[in-house]
């Protein structure tokens, strides 16, 4: 606690620190919520930067500023409907005015604004509640439809790149040694199954089918903020995988997570299975805003999003299990193994339900 007060008051802040605790669900970065003795502004976020997750920190902080400051320049002239609010972390500064700062030890810390009035949840509640997350991503999508990509550095180079996940796969499995149960054999055949489809957006992409875009690169249904009141969608938070890349990514994130009523329990992931009416209603919320600058192309490939994405989080879990767990946080040494299975079960369970869905994308263009 001593060493988190510490780090707390590096950054330019009011009052006096009160509290500070963990925060939130991350499997990356150590997250806590800083509470202040103050008569302003009560909370901020706190976080140590996993950097051998992100080897790049200081250009994911120029990410995070170019984005909400592009941001909140579009929302003074983009008037809201009454009731609705739309809000973006900022970037609070260190004493000497630096987006970050360095421990002892080497450790990245940052601190961003809390986003008050807000909840998120970790599954989707209702038909609503779908509808709202999918607002959250068009409303993001459009409000960064025209930054320029230029202006955001490749932090993760290969992020949500499935074919390279794939490579790197083959390679961890040729390295280390593989365990002979059911579940790492299911996961084994799984993958090589789709080996030859894991291509499709990628392909598309170098085809020139599909273009590149800023992104946000992780729109789980736990990163996107719900006014507490109203029940609307307010943010999209988490902004550490902001880069160019295909719009794709994130709409078939979305439903990946919010479809899947279960949500990312392991001890569940034989009931998993995608719910296609909280994907019509996501789908619904999206387009209402952000289908206005979707291609012909953009369609046709959506389906594919849905199934790739559940897809490649699969592969990257059980391809960390077999390397021994040195990406995701994991509680025990199944843990990502598990998880796993959960994300093959949802694309089984998509495609199972492949007719259904197309239908249902058809009828929304």
């Amino acid at each position: 606690m001593d060493n988190l007060l510490a780090v707390a008051k590096q950054f330019e802040t009011t009052g006096k620190v009160s509290d500070i605790r963990e925060f939130g669900n991350g499997n990356i970065n150590n997250t806590f919520l800083v509470t202040m003795d103050t008569t302003g502004e009560k909370h901020f976020i706190l976080q140590r930067v996993n950097t051998r997750v992100f080897q790049q920190p200081e250009s994911i902080m120029g990410n995070i500023r170019a984005l909400s400051e592009h941001i909140h320049k579009r929302l003074q002239d983009l008037p809201l409907n009454a009731g609705r609010r739309w809000e973006v972390p900022r970037v609070l500064l260190t004493e000497d005015g630096q987006d970050h700062w360095l421990d002892s030890d080497g450790a990245f810390w940052r601190a961003l604004s809390f986003i008050d009035g807000a909840q998120s949840f970790s599954t989707i509640q209702d038909s609503k509640h779908a509808r709202e997350a999918g607002y959250a991503l068009g409303m993001f999508h459009h409000l960064v439809s025209d930054l320029p990509a230029e202006r955001l550095v490749d932090t993760l180079e290969g992020f949500h790149i499935t074919p390279s996940y794939l490579q790197h796969y083959h390679k961890v499995v040729a390295k280390h040694s593989v365990s002979n149960s059911p579940e790492v054999q299911y996961c084994m055949q799984f993958i090589g199954e789709r080996s030859s489809w894991a291509h499709v957006l990628e392909d598309a992409k170098s085809q020139g089918r599909l273009c590149l875009r800023p992104i946000h690169g992780d729109p789980k249904i736990d990163n996107i903020m719900m006014d507490t009141v109203t029940g609307k969608a307010i943010s999209i938070i988490d902004l550490d995988t902001v880069k160019s890349g295909l719009v794709h990514y994130d709409i078939g994130d979305c439903l990946r997570s919010g479809c899947n009523p279960r949500g990312e329990k392991p001890e569940q992931w034989e009931t998993v299975h995608f719910q296609t009416d909280f994907c019509q209603a996501i789908l619904q919320g999206y387009f209402s805003i952000a289908g206005a600058f979707l291609t012909e192309n953009d369609y046709v490939y959506l389906y594919d999003a849905i199934r790739l994405i559940a897809f490649e989080l699969g592969l990257r879990y059980f391809t960390d299990y077999v390397e021994g767990n040195v990406y995701f946080k994991s509680r025990y040494p199944e843990h990502n193994l598990l998880r796993a299975l959960v994300q093959f079960k949802l694309t089984e369970s998509i495609e199972s339900q492949a007719a259904t869905i197309r239908a249902l994308i058809r009828d929304m263009r």
